[in-house]
Protein backbone atom coordinates (compact mmCIF):
# COMPACT_ATOMS: atom_id res chain seq x y z
CA UNK A 1 0.00 0.00 0.00
CA UNK A 2 1.38 3.40 -0.92
CA UNK A 3 1.13 6.47 1.25
CA UNK A 4 -0.89 9.45 0.07
CA UNK A 5 1.25 12.35 -1.13
CA UNK A 6 1.46 15.32 1.18
CA UNK A 7 -0.90 18.21 0.55
CA UNK A 8 2.08 20.36 -0.42
CA UNK A 9 3.32 17.91 -3.06
CA UNK A 10 -0.20 17.41 -4.39
CA UNK A 11 -0.66 21.19 -4.60
CA UNK A 12 2.64 21.54 -6.51
CA UNK A 13 1.49 18.94 -9.05
CA UNK A 14 -2.09 20.18 -9.38
CA UNK A 15 -0.93 23.77 -9.83
CA UNK A 16 1.11 22.72 -12.89
CA UNK A 17 -1.78 20.70 -14.33
CA UNK A 18 -4.01 23.77 -14.01
CA UNK A 19 -1.81 25.56 -16.57
CA UNK A 20 -1.91 22.97 -19.35
CA UNK A 21 -3.64 24.87 -22.15
CA UNK A 22 -6.67 23.62 -24.01
CA UNK A 23 -5.67 21.51 -27.01
CA UNK A 24 -2.34 20.47 -25.46
CA UNK A 25 -1.19 17.47 -23.41
CA UNK A 26 1.62 16.79 -20.96
CA UNK A 27 3.12 13.55 -19.70
CA UNK A 28 3.20 12.50 -16.07
CA UNK A 29 6.97 12.92 -16.10
CA UNK A 30 6.75 16.37 -17.66
CA UNK A 31 4.30 17.46 -14.96
CA UNK A 32 6.62 16.11 -12.25
CA UNK A 33 9.59 17.95 -13.77
CA UNK A 34 7.69 21.25 -14.04
CA UNK A 35 6.48 20.87 -10.44
CA UNK A 36 10.09 20.59 -9.27
CA UNK A 37 9.76 16.85 -8.62
CA UNK A 38 11.89 15.20 -11.30
CA UNK A 39 11.63 11.40 -11.58
CA UNK A 40 8.28 11.40 -9.71
CA UNK A 41 5.89 10.63 -12.58
CA UNK A 42 4.18 7.94 -10.49
CA UNK A 43 3.46 10.51 -7.81
CA UNK A 44 1.66 12.59 -10.44
CA UNK A 45 -0.44 9.54 -11.26
CA UNK A 46 -1.29 9.03 -7.59
CA UNK A 47 -2.29 12.66 -7.13
CA UNK A 48 -4.55 12.45 -10.18
CA UNK A 49 -6.06 9.18 -8.98
CA UNK A 50 -6.87 10.75 -5.61
CA UNK A 51 -8.17 14.01 -7.07
CA UNK A 52 -11.77 14.94 -6.33
CA UNK A 53 -13.92 13.87 -9.29
CA UNK A 54 -15.82 17.17 -9.18
CA UNK A 55 -12.59 19.11 -9.79
CA UNK A 56 -12.48 21.26 -12.91
CA UNK A 57 -8.72 20.81 -13.33
CA UNK A 58 -7.82 19.53 -16.81
CA UNK A 59 -6.76 16.04 -15.63
CA UNK A 60 -7.61 14.68 -19.08
CA UNK A 61 -4.65 16.54 -20.59
CA UNK A 62 -2.16 14.32 -18.72
CA UNK A 63 -1.03 11.24 -20.64
CA UNK A 64 1.85 8.79 -20.49
CA UNK A 65 5.28 9.40 -22.02
CA UNK A 66 4.45 7.35 -25.13
CA UNK A 67 1.51 9.63 -25.90
CA UNK A 68 -1.03 7.06 -24.79
CA UNK A 69 -4.15 7.61 -22.74
CA UNK A 70 -3.75 5.72 -19.52
CA UNK A 71 -7.07 6.50 -17.87
CA UNK A 72 -9.70 4.06 -19.02
CA UNK A 73 -12.86 5.52 -17.51
CA UNK A 74 -15.85 5.03 -19.77
CA UNK A 75 -19.05 7.04 -19.90
CA UNK A 76 -22.50 5.48 -20.00
CA UNK A 77 -22.18 4.94 -23.77
CA UNK A 78 -18.87 3.10 -23.36
CA UNK A 79 -16.76 5.98 -24.72
CA UNK A 80 -13.40 6.75 -23.10
CA UNK A 81 -13.99 9.99 -21.16
CA UNK A 82 -10.41 11.21 -21.46
CA UNK A 83 -10.29 10.65 -25.23
CA UNK A 84 -13.66 12.37 -25.68
CA UNK A 85 -12.56 15.41 -23.65
CA UNK A 86 -9.33 15.71 -25.65
CA UNK A 87 -11.15 15.39 -28.97
CA UNK A 88 -13.59 18.13 -27.89
CA UNK A 89 -10.52 20.37 -27.54
CA UNK A 90 -9.28 19.52 -31.02
CA UNK A 91 -6.66 16.94 -30.01
CA UNK A 92 -6.58 14.04 -32.48
CA UNK A 93 -6.76 10.72 -30.65
CA UNK A 94 -5.99 7.73 -32.85
CA UNK A 95 -6.79 4.53 -31.02
CA UNK A 96 -5.56 5.51 -27.58
CA UNK A 97 -2.61 7.58 -28.79
CA UNK A 98 -1.85 11.28 -29.26
CA UNK A 99 0.89 12.68 -31.49
CA UNK A 100 3.21 14.35 -28.99
CA UNK A 101 5.05 16.26 -31.72
CA UNK A 102 1.82 18.11 -32.45
CA UNK A 103 0.10 18.32 -29.09
CA UNK A 104 2.77 18.31 -26.34
CA UNK A 105 2.60 21.39 -24.14
CA UNK A 106 5.90 23.27 -24.13
CA UNK A 107 5.51 24.15 -20.44
CA UNK A 108 5.10 27.87 -20.91
CA UNK A 109 2.48 29.54 -18.77
CA UNK A 110 0.37 32.13 -20.51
Amino acid sequence: MSAKPSNELAWMILSVIAFIPQGKVASYGQIAQLAGLPRHARLVGRVLRDMDESSDLPWHRVINSQGKISVHKLDQQGINIQAAKLMQEGVAVIGDKINLKLYRWDGTIQ
